[in-house]
């Protein structure tokens, strides 16, 4: 498989395979309904809308969109609704998990379920943000992959081991067979006052030694040096991970949202998100993502499906 360099690309890859059923939690959403008729309409998925019948097909009528275009089941309920599609995953009848219109806590707590939710036992729940971002396309040609900027606040040492190995496995999933991984911290120097530095330097040294998913791994490494080569040259530093990363790991939840909002309010980024170390891929967006986004992060849930 060819490494899929463009969130575009990610959309055409998925155009010649089966598509995937993605189950829409509370589907009485217009952004949610939009994105999804145009992933139906593309072929890249089937969509099971679970929610308000009546609702859905306003919604669909406000918007030109066909509610034959979707398996609807009608629970107007939105707690009701968030169960059902769980279930609907946890069956096998559907392979993908959709926030729609239902809050984010209950969306979580239907995923945590210890009885009936989609965490396996030993697995963290972490979020993985694909950036699409014109200067870094400019310089390196490709996507990033940056985690954790939605759900775990501050990782500890085993944490981030599995934070890692989930991106890592998400860029694989993409065609990238050996993902350059930089761990980032505020410096490259080693620091017992610094946690965020000893523990890159730890991952770092797993990753030398193969217990991190078959990947290039560096840290500590401030942002510059982990994405530019010109400041790799210009502060004289050697790393294998070459200014060319493809997977960010940060040190913490404040640095990592800071930095995918930046990149897409301030520097033009587009972006598909959702949460992995599931049993099965669970698209979380946020309200104001644009449609756009959303039918990205349907692709990636579809992308991230095991086989």
């Amino acid at each position: 498989m060819e490494p899929i360099r463009t969130l575009d690309q990610l959309l055409e890859s998925l155009k010649g395979e089966p598509p995937r059923k993605v189950a829409i939690a509370a589907g009485h959403d217009p952004h949610s309904i939009q994105a999804a008729a145009r992933a139906a309409r593309e072929g890249i998925a089937q969509i099971l809308l679970v929610g308000d019948r009546k609702r859905i097909e306003s919604l669909c009528a406000d918007s030109g969109i066909d509610p034959k275009t979707f398996t609807i089941l009608d629970e107007p309920d939105d707690s009701k609704a968030g169960v059902r599609a769980r279930d609907l995953v946890v069956s096998g009848q559907a392979d993908v998990l959709m926030k729609g219109l239902i809050s984010t806590d209950k969306y979580m707590r239907l995923i945590l379920d210890k009885e009936k939710g989609l965490l396996p036992k030993g697995s963290v729940l972490t979020h993985v943000t694909v950036l699409d971002i014109p200067e870094f396309q400019r310089l390196h040609g490709k996507l990033l992959f940056v985690s954790d900027v939605a759900i775990i606040p501050a990782p500890d040492l085993p944490t981030k081991v599995k934070i890692a190995n989930c991106a890592i496995a998400a860029a694989r999933s993409f065609g990238i067979d050996k993902p350059r991984v930089a761990i980032l911290a505020a410096t490259e120097k080693v620091s017992d006052r610094m946690s965020a530095t000893t523990d890159a330097a730890i991952l770092a040294k797993m990753g030398d030694r193969g217990q991190l998913a078959g990947a290039i791994v560096d840290g500590p490494l401030a942002l510059d040096v982990a994405i530019s080569p010109e400041a790799c040259a210009i502060k004289g530093l050697v790393s294998p991970v070459e200014g060319s990363a493809d997977v960010l790991v940060f040190p913490n939840i404040e640095a990592a949202n800071a930095f995918y909002k930046a990149a897409t309010y301030l520097a033009g980024g587009r972006l598909a998100g959702a949460v992995i170390g599931t049993s099965a891929p669970c698209v979380l967006t946020s309200r104001a993502d644009s449609e756009e986004s959303k039918l990205f992060s349907i692709a990636l849930g579809c992308r991230l499906v095991k086989s």
